[in-house]
C-alpha cells in the first residue's frame, strides 16, 4: 500500500512538473488567407517564439494561427482574445479600434494620406502614446502594418461619387457609425462580415465592395466586380497584437525575442504588402480587370466628399483630439517636404 501511494505521489509530481515547464498555447488569429504573405509571417514570429520557449527548458509549445477568418470576424476576435480564448491577433483598425479608438485615426479618414511616406510619418510620431493605450487596455502591440490602398470594386463602370448612389456597398458590421455616415451622405451600406462578400456580391446583394487589390485578387471579388476606382481612399492599416496577461507569462528572454521577430515581420509585411498593391492590379488587368480613373474634375468631387465626411467623423470615428493630432503631423510633414 505504501508502494502504492509512494508510486502515486512521484507520478503526480511528475506530471505538474511537466506541466510547469510547458508553456501556455499561443493561440492567434486573422482574416488573412491561409498562405498569404501575412500568414507566413506570424507563422515566422511563431517559430521564433517557440524557439525561445524551447531554450527556457520543457517541451516545444504550441502555436496556432487561424486564418480565413476561422474566428469570427475583427470584433468577434478581441472579444475572445477578452476572455482568454485566443492570445493574440493580427488586425486591422476595424478590429483594433474594438480596443482602442485612437488608431481609427490611422484608416478612417479618406483621401488625406497621400503616400505611404506620409502614413508612416504619422504613425511613428503617434505610436508611443497608442501602444500606451493598447497597454493600459491590456493588450501589447507587437508590429504594425498595412494592407494597401482601399479602393472601390463595382459590377458597373464608375467615376464620380454620384455615380455609387446607386449602388449597395459592403461595410463592416461592427462600423455602426460609418454605416450612419454613409446614410446620412446618401449612400447605402449592408453591413456584413468578410466571409460574406464574394456570395454577397455574386448574389446581387451588394454591388461595390471598398477593398484593397490584394485582397480583391486573392479572393476572386474582382471577377464579379471588374470595375476599379482608381483613387487611393485609405490606407488599410493593421497591428498584431496579443493580450498582456499572455506577454507577462512569458520570460523576459523569450518577450525579446517576439518582439524581434515581430518587428521584422512588420517590415516585411509594410514593404512586400505595398509593392503587391501594383503586382495585384496588374494580375487583375491581365484577367479583364478595367480601371476607372477620375478626371481632373471628378476627383474634385471626390475631395470635396471627403472635405464633408472629416467633421461627421471627428469625434465619432476617430476622437477628436486624435483627428486634429492627425491634421496637424500630416500638415508639419508636408511643410517638410517644400
Amino acid at each position: 500500500m505504501r508502494r502504492t501511494f509512494a508510486a502515486l505521489f512521484l507520478a503526480t509530481c511528475s506530471t505538474l512538473a511537466a506541466q510547469a515547464q510547458t508553456p501556455k498555447p499561443l493561440r492567434i488569429a486573422s482574416l488573412v488567407p491561409k498562405n498569404s504573405l501575412y500568414h507566413r509571417q506570424l507563422m515566422e514570429i511563431g517559430e521564433a517564439w517557440a524557439k525561445a520557449q524551447e531554450a527556457q527548458g520543457g517541451a516545444k509549445p504550441k502555436y496556432l494561427i487561424y486564418p480565413d477568418g476561422s474566428q469570427g470576424g475583427e470584433a468577434e476576435m478581441a472579444r475572445r482574445m477578452r476572455i482568454g480564448q485566443l492570445q493574440g491577433a493580427l488586425l486591422s483598425v476595424v478590429g483594433l479600434r474594438e480596443i482602442e479608438p485612437t488608431v481609427a485615426a490611422l484608416q478612417n479618414l479618406p483621401l488625406l494620406f497621400r503616400s505611404w511616406e506620409e502614413l508612416d510619418y504619422v504613425r511613428e510620431k503617434m505610436r508611443p502614446a497608442m501602444e500606451k493605450k493598447f497597454l493600459d487596455k491590456g493588450f501589447v502591440v507587437l508590429a504594425w502594418g498595412d494592407a494597401g490602398w482601399v479602393r472601390f470594386f463595382s459590377k458597373s463602370p464608375a467615376t464620380r461619387p454620384e455615380d455609387y448612389k446607386k449602388m449597395k456597398f459592403f461595410a463592416w458590421g461592427a462600423e455602426s457609425e460609418q454605416q450612419d455616415i454613409m446614410k446620412s451622405l446618401g449612400y447605402t451600406p449592408i453591413p456584413l462580415e468578410t466571409a460574406d462578400i464574394l456570395p454577397s456580391i455574386q448574389t446581387g446583394m451588394i454591388n461595390v465592395v471598398p477593398a484593397t487589390p490584394y485582397f480583391a485578387l486573392a479572393s476572386q471579388v474582382y471577377m464579379t466586380a471588374p470595375n476599379m476606382l482608381e483613387i487611393n481612399w485609405a490606407p488599410i492599416v493593421g497591428a498584431l497584437v496579443i493580450t498582456k496577461k499572455s506577454w507577462d507569462e512569458m520570460a523576459p528572454a523569450v518577450q525579446e525575442q517576439l518582439r524581434a521577430a515581430s518587428d521584422k515581420a512588420g517590415v516585411q509585411i509594410r514593404a512586400k504588402a505595398r509593392q503587391e498593391v501594383d503586382e495585384a492590379v496588374e494580375a487583375m488587368k491581365k484577367r479583364g480587370l478595367v480601371i476607372n480613373k477620375p478626371s481632373p474634375a471628378e476627383m474634385k468631387e471626390w475631395t470635396e466628399l471627403a472635405e464633408k465626411l472629416y467633421p461627421r467623423i471627428r469625434g465619432v470615428m476617430v476622437p477628436a483630439e486624435t483627428f486634429d493630432e492627425v491634421f496637424v503631423h500630416v500638415k508639419a510633414y508636408r511643410a517638410s517636404k517644400k
